[in-house]
């Protein structure tokens, strides 16, 4: 009878214990994969000013939303017009259409572009006000390629909208998906 009571005692201190542990470790998850804590409510985008020596003149309002697009609707967290619990700030500092691939045309021995390149640059500035370790200064950037056959005003506005997507995401990922 001592026996089972040490036991039934034993079980029990371990149940208790594991139930402490499983109470006190709070899991973030979402299918977003953000890992925000749970102390940050709000969300604050500045306006990204384009200071790239080509100036594109809708990439800073287009850039501008789709941030604080991405990150309201896929975090849940509030907009908040300045010093939300995480802040981005910053400027496009690189608009770049560059030939990529250039090749020799056989029949007259000139060179040309086959493809050319769109490379657009984000210097982000983000802050945490909940956990300053988290903040970071970085450069993003991300390209679109197409056939030098067609202008880049004929592939610009969807190169735009590319290029703003991976940025977003690459942003996104540093942020608060922690990867």
């Amino acid at each position: 009878m001592a026996k089972n009571m040490i036991k039934f005692l034993y079980l029990g201190l371990v149940l208790s214990a594991l139930s402490i542990l499983t109470y006190s470790c709070k899991i973030g998850y979402s299918f977003t994969g953000a890992s925000i804590s749970p102390a940050v409510k709000t969300v604050s985008v500045d306006y990204f000013n384009n200071r790239a020596r080509v100036v594109n003149p809708t990439l800073s309002q287009v850039f501008t939303e789709a941030m604080k697009d991405k990150f309201v609707n896929e975090t849940g967290l509030s907009m908040a017009r300045d010093q939300g619990d995480i802040e981005f700030s910053g400027e496009i500092t690189g608009y770049d259409v560059r030939p990529l691939s250039i090749q020799q045309n056989g029949s007259t021995g000139k060179d040309f572009a086959s493809m050319n390149r769109l490379t657009i640059t984000v210097k982000v500035i983000f802050t945490n006000n909940k956990d300053h370790q988290q903040d970071f200064n970085t450069t993003f950037s991300a390209y679109y390629d197409w056939e030098s056959t067609q202008s880049i005003n004929s592939v610009e506005s969807a190169a735009i909208e590319v290029i703003t997507t991976q940025l977003i995401d690459d942003i996104f990922n540093r942020s608060v998906a922690n990867w």
